[in-house]
């Protein structure tokens, strides 16, 4: 199997997409922070220490996905159109899910966009629940859904 990011002598290489037409892609990922009972507890009461737990989280998403060529070494800088990071209680787990929707009109897809502001979002959860319980685990960061370029609409979930 050929990697699109190796040249043929196995040196790292950035895809070339200059060929490619810009269309219309979108990508959702998704990921879970397990908080555990105490700090299910403060999240549902709003009695965080740090403050406003989804406001900090949602706009670390976004700002990362905004950074995510700087982050990843051989991802191409795109515009992003629309960022969205949601969160959504799990009582039986005692887990907040987040997931992010990334959009663009670009040569290349959005996914590592929507991933990171997961993972960014995720890491600023557990920064500002750490004080309560440094036991909280960041999982199942992972791309659910894209739509558009020469691959089409993939579901994942």
């Amino acid at each position: 199997m050929k990697f699109s990011h190796l040249t043929d002598d196995g040196q790292a290489s950035m895809v070339d997409v200059s060929e490619k037409k810009a269309t219309a892609r979108e990508a959702i990922a998704r990921g879970r922070v397990l908080l555990g009972e105490k700090v299910y507890q403060a999240v549902c009461d709003k009695s965080l220490p740090k403050g406003d737990l989804f406001a900090v989280a949602r706009v670390a998403g976004i700002m990362a996905a905004k950074k995510t060529a700087s982050l990843i070494p051989l991802c191409h800088p795109i515009a992003v159109s629309k960022v969205e990071v949601n969160f959504e209680l799990e009582p039986q787990e005692k887990a907040l899910l987040i997931e992010a929707k990334a959009k663009t009109i670009a040569q290349t897809g959005v996914e590592m966009e929507a991933l990171v502001a997961v993972s960014v979002a995720a890491l600023t959860i557990y920064d500002m629940c750490k004080g309560l319980d440094k036991g909280l685990r960041i999982t199942d960061i992972r791309l659910v859904k894209k739509t558009g370029g020469k691959s089409g609409t993939i579901i994942l979930e």
